[in-house]
């Protein structure tokens, strides 16, 4: 294992030196309070690292799967959340985010796209290190991973055709067959509320909407933003005016890694106090 020191050196400027091979790159603190940094290389292939801390804190190491980077666990079809982008990378709301947190740890960004069911998963294997996926925190869920504060608000919607008979929630209890996607709050709360033969299960949010169109479902619920995009993608689709439920989204994070938790939640804290999540927000969602 190799190591790396930052040292004050007496009767000299405070100089820093940057680990070269680390996780995160070493960052300058203020001469009267700068600390010791180190950076180290695990057996296993990880990455130990000091987190970037405020001044007169104590660092904290943190632990990546790969070293110099964050892996990010995501299903890249959740717009305006998560999505390929043109040239075939992946752009939206929780990418962005997910990268300004990783420059702040002096990572970089790699993104992980998957089935929505192996997000939390991965995290937990430890093949991921992060879970950002238009993430509903859950009772369910706290008990595989944990989770960061919250950094955006998700509201359940339902999308119909124009001409149907569903008129308000209350109408998918009337022998509906609802379409949802597998693994999410929306699947959770139809089969509790109208049971598991009313509702058929699709990899992602566009394979549901095509089953719609296609009339092999009645209705899809999905969360309010990708809904949008769908519906304008899709003519002949309106979502209804009654929300079905509100939550919140958060970024998950192995319960073996307190680490990189608060290193990541502290970063997230800091990028929703000096605005940057909402400008985030706000190029992807316009305001209504």
């Amino acid at each position: 294992m190799k190591k790396y020191f930052a040292m004050l050196l007496a009767g000299m400027m405070a100089v820093s030196l940057a680990a070269c091979g680390g996780s995160s790159s070493a960052s300058t603190a203020p001469a009267e309070t700068e600390a010791e940094t180190e950076a180290e290389v695990t057996e296993e292939g990880t990455t130990e690292a000091e987190a970037p801390a405020e001044a007169g804190e104590e660092t904290a190491a943190i632990t990546t799967v790969e070293e110099g980077v964050l892996h990010m666990a995501t299903n890249a079809a959740f717009p305006p959340y998560e999505m390929i982008s043109d040239d075939g990378g992946f752009e939206g709301i929780d990418v962005e985010i997910a990268t300004e947190i990783a420059n702040k740890l002096g990572l970089e960004l790699v993104v992980d796209d998957m089935e929505f069911g192996s997000v939390i998963t991965s995290v937990q294997s430890g093949k991921s290190d992060i879970a950002m996926a238009g993430l509903t925190v859950t009772e369910e869920r706290k008990q595989n991973v944990d989770f960061t504060e919250s950094y955006a608000t998700g509201i359940q919607v339902i999308i119909v055709p124009e001409d149907s008979d569903i008129l308000t929630v209350d109408d998918l209890a009337n022998d509906k067959m609802i379409g949802v996607q597998d693994g999410t709050t929306g699947y959770i709360y139809c089969s509790d509320d109208y049971g598991e033969d009313h509702i058929t299960s699709y990899t992602n949010g566009a394979m549901a909407i095509e089953a719609l169109k296609g009339g092999k479902v009645d209705a899809v619920v999905i969360d309010n933003e990708p809904a949008k995009a769908f519906v304008a993608a899709n003519e002949g689709l309106k979502i209804l005016d009654t929300e079905y439920i509100v939550e919140n989204y958060a970024i998950g994070i192995s319960k073996d890694n307190s680490g990189l938790r608060d290193a990541v939640n502290n970063a997230l804290t800091e990028l929703i106090a000096d605005g940057t999540v909402q400008q985030i927000v706000d190029k992807y969602i316009t305001a209504e």
